[in-house]
């Protein structure tokens, strides 16, 4: 499957994922850790985030010095630091930046579906950190991946994905890649305000998978392969409306309920969702998570950019 253009999870096959991705993630790590290669030596990036990010810019940054190439141009703030502050529209901005020729742009944006309209102006691949409240198919890549490593399969696991799921991306784009297995079954908890969309529930009954949704993950955990945390989207309006028999936080208490061999993963940053004393648990996979960002996402430009 040729890599141009990354957007959305659909876009990406089981097969792809298996026989390509995850085994070039895995040599990725590898030349990571023997510090890097030259693979991409005058290859250009640049990283254009009208939105803070830490994990996702950092990575995409790391993964492509570790193959020689060079972040050329970079903000996190375009809203205020670039000619978005002066109304130039998405545009405008992929028509002058891709004039610029950089080999790819990776594009963070506070609108769902501006990736997409960025890549009918664009002369050089585009890749979405992340738009609005729509996708971050990089994201839902590095989780599926995680997920394979930690548990060591895909198809035929129980996943509980929590928290804010009207808003949130990560959610959502998991959701896509999931449907593309069999036998996973998901469990959506969530406050009655803050459920998954109906399209994501109409692409799971489609492609024949199971789902639930409840408000507390206590009822749940001990069933799961993996509990998928995330934060409340206050930056996009969420304001979750928590009932007294509500409840969507990862704990002690959800600990002892969870099987030995289960995971918890967030795709971070994280507020109070998940308790401190989590960490010290050998379940605890968030951390091992966002590292696996770097291999995937190292295995996305070499794809896009190498030969």
């Amino acid at each position: 499957m040729k890599t141009n253009h990354i957007i959305e999870a659909q876009q990406f096959s089981r097969e792809w994922l298996e026989k390509e991705l995850f085994p070039l993630a895995d040599e990725m790590e590898k030349v990571a850790r023997s510090k890097g290669s030259n693979e991409l030596s005058g290859k250009r990036m640049v990283s254009f985030f009208y939105e803070p990010s830490t994990r996702t810019r950092l990575s995409f940054h790391m993964a492509m010095d570790f193959l020689g190439g060079r972040v050329v141009f970079s903000t996190e703030n375009a809203r205020e630091f670039s000619s978005a502050a002066k109304g130039e529209n998405i545009e405008d901005t992929i028509r002058i930046l891709s004039g610029y020729r950089p080999d790819v742009i990776v594009l963070r944006s506070d609108k769902e579906g501006m990736a997409k309209t960025a890549t009918e102006y664009s002369k050089v691949p585009i890749i979405n950190a992340g738009d609005g409240s729509g996708q971050h198919p990089t994201q839902a890549l590095l989780d599926l991946y995680t997920i394979k490593k930690e548990v060591g399969k895909i198809a035929g696991i129980s996943i509980a994905m929590m928290g804010d799921l009207v808003n949130g991306r990560t959610v959502r784009s998991l959701s896509y890649l999931a449907g593309k297995f069999s036998g996973i079954k998901i469990y959506y908890i969530s406050p009655e305000t803050a459920k998954i969309k109906d399209d994501i529930k109409d692409y799971l009954r489609r492609h024949g998978i199971w789902f639930e949704e409840t408000n507390d993950i206590r009822k749940v955990a001990g069933l799961v392969d993996v509990i998928y945390q995330t934060r409340t989207q206050k930056e996009r309006g969420t304001s979750v409306a928590y009932a007294k028999d509500d409840f969507c936080i990862v704990n002690k208490e959800v600990l002892d309920l969870m099987k030995k061999d289960a995971i918890v993963m967030h795709p971070l940053p994280r507020n109070d969702e998940i308790s401190k004393e989590v960490d010290k648990d050998p379940r605890a996979a968030y951390f091992r998570q966002a590292e696996n960002g770097l291999y995937i996402r190292m295995a996305l430009l070499k794809m896009i950019l190498a030969g």
